[in-house]
């Protein structure tokens, strides 16, 4: 009987210990959610994108830097809205998306960051800011906004079109003496001098 005993004191004591070691692990992840930003710019706009997911305005604000906060409190005052509304989104159409956008082009610098995320509402590439802040990477619309924000390059987009326009620009270029906006085929009128009337 007393050995019985002792065997579901153990199960007790072991389901106790499991219990108290999921609920650390809940609160230490509670904790890094909350830490927000991320060891890159990837990192750290899948941070958001949860956090917006999520409706957790807390969250949404550990993700973006403290100029972005700024910004986001000078924007509340200024349309007299409540600061959840103006989170809501997280600043980006792309968080919108029913499942995690495609992100690519990940460029970094010593103090800012940048990643293209595809705005599926818009059909088109978003550029996303990103800084350094506290040793993670921070959403930077207060630092874009600010004029502060350096960029770390131009993204994979941008070049694109810029390919695309020096390949599609077929004008001639201008030689001095050479009329290029004239038909080759066709022989210039050149009119006569006025008559003296003297």
């Amino acid at each position: 009987m007393k050995r019985k005993n002792s065997i579901t004191f153990l199960q007790r004591a072991f389901g106790l210990f499991v219990v108290l070691g999921l609920v650390g692990t809940m609160l230490a992840c509670g904790d890094a959610a909350l830490k927000g930003g991320g060891a890159s710019a990837t990192e750290a706009y899948k941070k958001l994108y949860e956090a917006v997911k999520s409706k957790n305005t807390e969250a949404i604000k550990s993700n973006m830097s403290k100029k972005t906060l700024e910004f986001a409190e000078m924007v509340a005052a200024r349309n007299n809205t409540p600061i959840e509304k103006v989170f809501e989104n997280g600043f980006t159409a792309t968080t919108m998306a029913d499942s995690l956008p495609e992100i690519r082009d990940e460029r970094t610098g010593d103090e800012f960051a940048a990643v293209e995320v595809w705005n599926g509402r818009d059909n088109k590439w978003e550029d996303i800011g990103f800084v350094k802040e506290d040793g993670v990477w921070k959403l930077a619309v207060g630092e874009m906004f600010g004029g502060t924000f350096k960029s770390p390059g131009k993204g994979r987009d941008q070049r694109e079109k810029e390919a695309a326009n020096a390949v599609g620009n077929t004008m001639i270029p201008a030689f001095p003496g050479i009329n290029t906006n004239a038909n080759v085929n066709i022989k210039p009128v050149v009119p006569r001098p006025a008559a003296n009337t003297q």
